[in-house]
């Protein structure tokens, strides 16, 4: 293994060090490293919180500024935080109107978020789970929570700016996580610091169909392909589990695992906007880039949601965080 760390015990703290003094201007942690909070708090505003596991960088923390996140709690890698982190982030970044939990999928986050928010006043919840490749997985009952997360959190952090409030907010998220759909591939295994070795094993000239940000397995193990075969089988997947809603506008975002360059990624996207359009989608906002990694791991994940006016107005609303920077 090969990896900048100092140890394998204090990656994750040095790594929030680091984060935070890079964006002292929007940001700061909280006490014993249990949050990230954006540094100017708005108030009378709806607090929209997340979090989870680490190494999915720069999901939650770097979505923490103006127009999206007010906190984000990070828990070690791929391992949910703990009620008492939501907890002091609810109490540290509420202002008055309540606190919006969005939450991924996963049986470790929803228990941990859904304790803090039985011990916490004025918190709603949205559970995201736009990942169609599975329906249950080894983390999850039901469907995984995945880069469509980030979608949610864009959507929602803009409405919050607006003034809008809390059960306003909470269905606007419930809303835009039914019309957005994830799937993802590996070629790779990724390496946990402190595991020291890849959590799967995967031949050269194999990839993983469906795989989850943590490694867990997918629909299929296949043979390499063409990236416009790859495309194909996601599109359709994600077309098919919409239906009759995958007609119109819609975001398309190509994300990246950690280990895929940019080159390739945007390569993913053209072949994933000529397989929707043929469907009858049309492309009207897109993002590509690595936003919901799996620390190392070479992949991507191929995320659609599909939008009407508000969505779409939302979406290019401002916003001022350290991964996501429009409009300001």
């Amino acid at each position: 293994m090969k990896k900048f760390i100092n140890a394998v015990d204090t990656v994750l703290t040095e790594s929030l060090d680091g984060f935070a003094a890079a964006h002292s201007d929007i940001l700061s942690l909280g006490g014993g490293h249990k949050f990230i909070r954006r540094k100017a708090l708005k108030p009378g505003k709806v607090a929209l919180i997340s979090g989870g596991g680490s190494g999915h960088e720069p999901l939650h923390g770097g979505l923490v500024g103006f127009g999206m996140l007010d906190a984000a709690c990070p828990g070690q890698v791929f391992t949910s935080p703990t009620p008492d982190q939501m907890m002091e982030a609810a109490a540290e970044v509420n202002t008055g109107a309540g606190c919006l939990f969005i939450v991924k999928n996963y049986e470790g986050d929803v228990m941990n978020f859904d304790m803090a928010a039985e011990m916490s006043e004025g918190v709603m919840q949205v559970v995201t789970n736009d990942d169609v490749a599975v329906e249950d997985s080894l983390y999850t009952t039901g469907r995984r929570g995945v880069a469509g997360t980030l979608v949610v959190e864009k959507i929602v952090g803009a409405a919050a700016e607006e003034g809008r409030a809390l059960k306003d907010l909470k269905e606007l998220g419930d809303r835009v996580n039914r019309a957005t759909r994830s799937m993802g591939v590996a070629l790779t295994s990724c390496t946990v610091p402190a595991a020291g070795k890849p959590n799967f094993e995967i031949g050269d000239d194999e990839m993983e169909f469906g795989v989850g940000i943590h490694g867990e397995p997918g629909r299929r193990r296949a043979k390499v392909a063409s990236a416009d075969a790859i495309a194909e089988e996601i599109c359709e997947a994600i077309a098919g589990d919409l239906g009759a809603a995958a007609r119109g506008n819609a975001l398309l975002f190509v994300n990246g695992f950690g280990g895929t360059p940019s080159m390739e990624l945007y390569l993913m996207y053209n072949s994933a906007r000529r397989q929707f359009e043929k469907r009858g989608i049309t492309i009207a906002r897109s993002l590509v880039g690595s936003y919901v990694t799996s620390l190392d791991m070479a992949g991507c994940s191929i995320t659609l949601s599909m939008l009407d006016d508000e969505a779409a107005r939302l979406w290019d609303a401002p916003v001022h965080t350290a991964a996501l920077r429009w409009g300001m």
